[in-house]
């Protein structure tokens, strides 16, 4: 028996995991010999953020909780490690999975390490080449300790290699958050509210920030939204506002009548949004997987991506921190000379059952 501990902490790892969490259960229907648990970290509390995703993707409930949001990243680190720790010894894997690089992603593989259990990294050998995002750093080391790497794209294989890394342990397989678009892109739905009704398809923007580049400046963050609103001439601008974000806003008194602020919204919500949209706005990488692979156009406000795929093969364009840059990008995105999606290889929906054949094939021994 293989049994896996898959580790869910923040909102993008649950659409990342539900897809290995249903190939593991139709694997088991099948009869394979592996079983698993979901250890969800806590580090997302909102019910937006968090609970909504359990029952939007039909992930079970987690066999454990571990509570480890709040605090500073050190503070969450630790929390989580010390829960993680009790968890790993009174319920002992072959294989910890983790996803993505968040905080629970670099806490539970050090976590597993040091108890000597092989950790599998999913998402694994991207990089932006930014030290300054936490991201990078939790990538940088989970890699580090990585024993098997499930990866989304050739460059994230030669990431890898270039590290020295043998092949025997890179598994291209592609990308597991597009496997859940993929399973859930007929059960969009539209959120409820007048201000959704009235949206017209292809006549409105979607827009995120959340980056400190971009958000904790405060002028600077006035200048990105006033270039957005000139360029995006009238039509609604829809912005669901991510907590730290609302704060500097209202610190700032930014309004204006084609932008929206709404509350966070679900998944099933806000991918309708964007699929339904002129194009999309944000600072996102995940937004872009996704955005690119519904053939919306999008505009990346960050001066590096960890997914140059999105560029290359994608609907996505990287415009940089400095809002002057973007009046030329919205007036092409305005004038319907965007380029197209072309197929990224293996972002196909079939990802987490690769993963879940590869597991099978190295630990069913």
């Amino acid at each position: 028996m293989t049994n896996v501990t898959l580790v869910a902490g923040a909102r993008p790892n649950f659409m990342k995991i539900a897809p290995i969490i249903h190939a593991i259960q139709a694997k088991m229907n099948e009869g394979a010999d592996i079983s698993y648990r979901l250890v969800h970290t806590g580090q997302h509390y909102d019910k937006k953020m968090s609970g909504d995703f359990f029952e939007q993707l039909n992930i079970p409930e987690p066999d454990a909780n571990l509570g480890g949001g709040g605090g500073t990243q050190a503070e969450q680190t630790a929390a989580i490690m010390v829960a993680f720790e009790k968890e790993l010894m009174a319920h002992r894997p072959d294989l910890v999975i983790v996803v993505g690089d968040v905080t629970s992603t670099l806490a539970c593989s050090i976590t597993a390490k040091k108890l000597v259990i092989d950790v599998a990294h999913v998402e694994g050998g991207i990089r932006s080449g930014d030290l300054s995002m936490p991201e990078e750093i939790n990538r940088m080391v989970t890699d580090s300790i990585t024993d098997h790497f499930f990866t989304t794209s050739e460059i994230a294989n030669n990431n890898l290699r270039k590290l020295g890394f043998p092949e025997s342990c890179i598994h291209f397989v592609g990308n597991t958050m597009i496997d859940t678009l993929v399973a859930n892109m007929s059960r969009f739905q539209k959120p409820e509210g007048e201000l959704f009704d009235q949206l017209q398809s292809q006549s409105y923007f979607v827009m995120t920030m959340h980056r400190p580049a971009n958000v904790d400046q405060e002028e600077k963050l006035k200048e990105m939204i006033d270039a957005i609103m000139k360029g995006t001439k009238g039509l609604p601008v829809i912005f669901p506002v991510h907590p730290r974000t609302a704060k500097n806003l209202q610190n700032l008194g930014i309004s204006d009548p084609n932008l929206h602020m709404t509350d966070p919204l679900s998944y099933l919500e806000f991918n309708y949004l964007v699929k339904n949209a002129k194009g999309v706005i944000t600072d996102s990488g995940g937004i872009t997987e996704e955005a690119s692979v519904m053939n919306v156009p999008c505009i990346t406000l960050r001066d590096n991506t960890e997914r140059p795929e999105t560029i290359e093969l994608g609907t996505n364009e990287l415009v940089g921190t400095d809002p002057k840059n973007l009046p030329p990008y919205l007036e092409k995105l305005m004038n319907n000379q965007w380029k197209s999606y072309e197929g990224i290889p293996m972002w196909d929906g079939k990802t987490a059952e690769r993963i879940v054949d590869k597991i099978i094939a190295i630990y069913d021994k």
